[in-house]
């Protein structure tokens, strides 16, 4: 019978082996073939024109304004992160908020208010409902169609683009079901937002 010490170094052996392979080269390698293959999107899928950053196309980012698209409410916090010098970090993320509790019933209705004061073209057309709630991870990027179309008139009225523009502009930066059968065709915001800008062409 093998003695205690043994197996202990045969035990450790296994260990730093399996570290070595595990932890060192297969990481190295694949950090590796991921650069080389799907450069863009491991490095964040971040909008860059003419060395300036615009955000991650894989993050939603706030807008307000009635010239732009709206994209997904977003539980905004500013008071948690702050950069290297102090500043505040705006940050969102999920609410606790349940969808079954009366808090939630007069937040979402708080919001189809402001839908409606914002597209009083639309008078009692439903609103699409991904407009009024956020996501699941409260950082969504994208919208639906119909939350994209609901609101091409208010944009037009309040930039320098046609309706016909803006419908262009969404329409190239859809993307479809995946696999042609699973989900929902789904808009970027924020591609939108910098293609109305014109800094996306």
């Amino acid at each position: 019978m093998e003695s205690m010490n043994k197996v202990l170094l045969r035990v450790l052996g296994f260990f730093l082996i399996l570290t070595v392979l595990c932890g060192g080269i297969y990481t190295f390698a694949m950090t590796g073939v991921v650069q080389v293959l799907f450069n863009e999107k491991a490095n964040g899928s971040i909008i860059q024109i003419d060395g300036k950053k615009y955000g991650s196309s894989l993050l939603g980012q706030q807008y307000t304004d009635m010239g732009h698209m709206w994209g997904r409410i977003m539980n905004i916090d500013t008071g948690t992160y702050t950069d290297d010098d102090g500043n505040p970090v705006m940050y969102a993320g999920p609410s606790n908020i349940s969808p079954a509790g009366e808090g939630y019933e007069a937040l979402v209705a708080e919001r189809v208010e402001m839908i409606r004061a914002a597209h009083p073209e639309k008078g009692d057309a439903p609103i699409p409902v991904d407009l009024v709630t956020s996501s699941g991870s409260g950082l969504d990027p994208h919208i639906s169609l119909a939350a994209a179309e609901y609101q091409i008139t208010r944009i037009a009225n309040n930039s320098d683009h046609s309706e016909e523009e803006i419908r262009a502009i969404v329409e190239k930066y859809t993307t479809g079901r995946f696999l042609g059968v699973l989900g929902e065709p789904v808009v970027n915001v924020l591609k939108v937002n910098l293609a109305l800008d014109g800094i996306l062409k």
